[in-house]
């Protein structure tokens, strides 16, 4: 993976005896780093890939801590998706390892499965229910909202007040600082409701780890002569020392602006990492922690991810707070509104392309962010008429 230092660009100059580069992409999370890889190799474009951090990969870094056990700097990242392109795609920088992500919360003196499934149900009220009825049980509990607004609406509606109080009001209060009644719809409507005993996070046909971790990976991705890395830098103290015909922005889209609109809210993350001198920690991967009492939100374990073998484990402790790295965009309609106007300014904005969550202000999984990425290469090809093979095309 070449990579290059502001001292290496004071030799360069203003690069007036080579070639600039075709694209600058600002950000090497997944976003910029999938659209490098497929500019270079794809369109054989040469690349500056910029992260004001010290390391490729974004939020999905992770490395070996000082005991040797391989962690998630920026909390748990599994990989899941429906895609068979995306899997195929990614599958040419890794090999995999199976893994289905479970997750329990801790509920008074009982850890039980979430999302909410038959388990659930049985331990906590003490009954031996089937999904037949466990349906009638949940109908009962459930308190009709007409119209659904909010996540707490979403709740009620499917489960009843008491379900929603003890799973998802303190959990969603600690995660975004807000009240579920102050939240979208679209938050709570992720987390599905069970009546059989499938305790999986996720039900997705692919659902797997990087058998390396997601920086070796990456490593891979950007392995290539016609992409330069730069890191530790914002790309404004060199936006204009670098000669570039295009430039592709996966930051916030707001701090490209200077906030001249006000600043769009985003919730973030401080992570509390321990190491454990014992084998195991925790039955799984992930523990919630709904209790308002309790100051995180969830524990992680990562060899339960990783697979890896070690007599000691390391784990990560999870506090949702309002300043730091931008996480997660508040889903809210004020700050739709407000990320209207920013959008407007950007399609205005000539040679510069917004890209990923920060760059277009949503929550995305992980597929969704490489699938927009390839769509742009897609979209980028097409208009300077290269014709795609049939596994480069994104489907509709």
């Amino acid at each position: 993976m070449p990579t290059i230092t502001l001292d290496t660009l004071g030799t360069l100059g203003t690069f007036q005896d080579s070639a600039p580069y075709d694209y600058l992409i600002v950000g090497a999370g997944f976003a910029g780093s999938v659209l490098a890889e497929r500019l270079a190799e794809g369109l054989g474009k040469r690349v500056l890939l910029v992260d004001r951090r010290d390391h490729i990969g974004g939020n999905a870094y992770d490395h070996l801590d000082e005991a040797g056990v391989l962690v998630h700097r920026y909390g748990p990242h599994i990989f899941h998706t429906n895609a068979q392109r995306i899997v195929d795609y990614l599958s040419r920088f890794t090999e995999w390892r199976p893994y289905e992500h479970r997750v329990l919360a801790q509920v008074d003196e009982h850890r039980v499965p979430i999302p909410i499934n038959l388990t659930t149900l049985n331990t906590l009220f003490g009954l031996s229910m089937d999904e037949a009825q466990a349906e009638a049980f949940l109908a009962q509990r459930a308190e009709p909202v007409d119209p659904i607004r909010t996540s707490e609406d979403v709740v009620i509606n499917q489960i009843g007040r008491e379900l929603y109080e003890t799973f998802f009001r303190g959990y969603t209060r600690k995660q975004w600082g807000l009240d579920p009644s102050q939240l979208d719809k679209s938050v709570t409507s992720r987390v599905p409701t069970r009546t059989n005993t499938d305790d999986r996070y996720f039900t997705d046909q692919f659902q797997m780890m990087p058998l390396h971790g997601y920086t070796r990976m990456f490593e891979r991705m950007l392995d290539h002569p016609n992409i330069d890395v730069l890191l530790s830098t914002d790309f404004r103290t060199v936006r204009e020392r670098i000669p570039h015909r295009e430039l592709v922005y996966c930051g916030p889209i707001d701090e490209y602006f200077d906030h001249c609109f006000g600043r769009l809210p985003y919730r973030s993350l401080r992570f509390q990492h321990e190491t454990i001198d014992q084998e195991q920690f925790q039955p799984v991967a992930v523990v919630n922690y709904p209790d308002e009492a309790v100051p995180y939100t969830r524990i992680t374990e990562y060899k339960h991810l990783t697979g890896q073998q070690h007599p000691r484990t390391s784990v990560t402790y999870e506090f949702p707070c309002a300043e730091g790295d931008p996480y997660y965009p508040v889903p809210r309609a004020e700050n739709a509104e407000l990320y209207k106007r920013y959008k407007a300014l950007a399609d205005e904005t000539p040679g510069v392309t917004f890209l990923g969550r920060l760059g277009t202000y949503k929550y995305y999984n992980m597929d969704q962010v490489i699938g927009q990425a390839l769509a742009l290469y897609q979209r980028i090809a097409e208009q300077e008429g290269v014709e795609l093979k049939a596994h480069e095309v994104e489907p509709g």
